[in-house]
């Protein structure tokens, strides 16, 4: 393994010269070729992934989504659960087949998982024909070790370094709703959460640097922006600043809808709800993860707070912002999880008669401390649990996409629905998903629009443009 050794002055150098310095030899070695881009994982994953597009295509590749055609391909990693290890894996076979056939195909894996020292160490030992593992932390330096390698000298992993890098360029999914990287890391130590060993700890970046951005964005078009960070609403502690006023900074920017994701109810201040409760393009959407009911499961998950107080959070955040939608993350079968302490799980989603829920089945992470723990509870009754957990969560999923049927709502539509191509889709400011048809329907693309519900499932919703 190889870490080159750069101070951060010479890698700030070196990213903002690349381009000048190189350009020339960047025209030869990427001419005419193409990369091909996947991403597994979480709504960080997904903005890493924009990051990693404008790069690419600042070099002057070109995205292909035929991964026989591409020249570069690139898997950006997610650490989180075990099925997504297992998907990279898999697909890396389809990745040597093409290795083997064509010469010139570069394989690049980025993400959480080039953090994991056992993870690099698989990859060394079996599957050696990848090329370049970089880590979260560097993303930006990818230009330059790309470049690099191209040009014969041998760099195989990559992965330092803590700082917040501002200017950054994206290549975003979307014109009309973009994704803002307010902090990076998390140093809340979940016993079962791998992030603050892949993203490291806390970082914020300045205020006055994301406000640019907003502004940015609305020059662009752009109507809604949604603040991102493993524990989003910790933004400000190490630089003094604090989440509730950079929210009300952001609303004052006049950006039609605002979002963020994800929140730590330890971290959930008065402030904020009060700021959330001012503002109108502040959507009354919020994910508030539990994780358990039981108060011995989440002192053994290291949550910080009680079931108690959850549930008065919960509860105050209702009075407080009408309308409000609140999302939440469980976790089933932590180890050595009772019965009685699931039936705790069980009895919170019915006081909250949550909107949605993420519910997953423990995934052992190693590294962290709940992979070394104790567990006698079999797959066989987690499944079962997780199976009961998502029939509770469906009902009250729909009973609460059922209060919509026949109301008017305002939607912001994002393109044509996957599934039928005479319709559109979009998101109400409470983040439920609407399938909606009207006349010359794809003329309000990316437009905010009343929409009246025609039609209500667990999951979505159908609706007609209101005239």
């Amino acid at each position: 393994m190889h870490l080159p050794d750069l101070n951060i002055a010479k890698k700030r150098e070196k990213r903002e010269n690349i381009y000048i310095e190189l350009k020339e030899d960047i025209k030869k070695v990427f001419t005419n070729k193409k990369y091909f881009l996947r991403t597994y994982g979480c709504q960080m994953n997904v903005h890493d992934s924009e990051e990693i597009r404008s790069y690419l295509e600042r070099l002057g590749l070109e995205e292909t989504l035929n991964i026989e055609e591409a020249n570069v391909i690139v898997l950006n990693t997610c650490a989180i659960r075990e099925n997504a290890r297992d998907k990279v894996i898999g697909f890396l076979g389809k990745c040597h087949y093409l290795k083997k056939n064509h010469n010139d195909v570069f394989i690049v894996l980025a993400g959480c998982m080039c953090e994991q020292p056992d993870f690099v160490k698989l990859i060394q030992e079996k599957y050696s024909f990848v090329d370049l593992l970089i880590g979260t932390h560097n993303i930006q330096d990818l230009p330059h070790l790309l470049t690099t390698k191209f040009k014969e000298q041998e760099i195989e992993v990559y992965s330092e370094s803590d700082e917040v890098i501002e200017g950054i360029q994206y290549k975003r999914d979307s014109k009309y709703t973009a994704w803002i990287n307010i902090m990076y890391g998390c140093d809340k130590f979940c016993t079962y959460c791998i992030v603050p060993y892949t993203r490291g700890r806390e970082r914020s970046r300045q205020k006055d640097k994301i406000i640019k951005e907003v502004e940015e964005l609305i020059k662009e078009g752009y109507k809604e922006v949604t603040l991102l960070g493993q524990n989003v609403n910790a933004y400000g502690k190490d630089i003094g600043e604090k989440f509730s006023d950079l929210l009300e900074s952001v609303a004052k920017t006049g950006i039609e809808r605002i979002r963020f994701v994800t929140s730590h109810p330890w971290n959930f201040t008065d402030e904020m709800i009060d700021v959330i409760s001012k503002y109108k393009n502040i959507m009354p959407y919020i994910h508030l993860p539990i994780q358990s009911g039981s108060n011995e499961i989440l002192k053994r998950m290291n949550r910080r707070y009680t079931k108690e107080e959850y549930l008065e959070l919960f509860h105050k955040i209702k009075e407080k912002i009408p309308n409000v939608s609140i999302t939440t993350d469980i976790i089933v079968g932590f180890p050595n999880e009772t019965r009685e302490d699931f039936e705790e799980t069980l009895d919170v989603v019915k006081t909250c008669e949550f909107d949605g829920a993420y519910t997953f089945i423990f995934s052992p992470r190693e590294g962290t401390p709940a992979a070394r723990m104790e567990d006698k509870v079999s797959m066989e009754e987690k499944e079962k649990r997780l199976y009961e957990l998502n029939e509770l969560v469906n009902y009250y999923s729909n009973k609460s996409n059922q209060k919509l049927l026949n109301k008017e709502v305002e939607v912001l539509v994002l393109g044509e629905s996957e599934k039928d191509n005479t319709k559109v889709y979009g998101y109400t400011d409470t983040m439920k998903l609407v399938n909606i048809e009207g006349d010359n329907i794809k003329d309000t693309i990316g437009k905010i629009i009343k929409v009246k519900i025609t039609d209500a499932k667990s999951f979505s919703l159908d609706g007609v443009v209101v005239k």
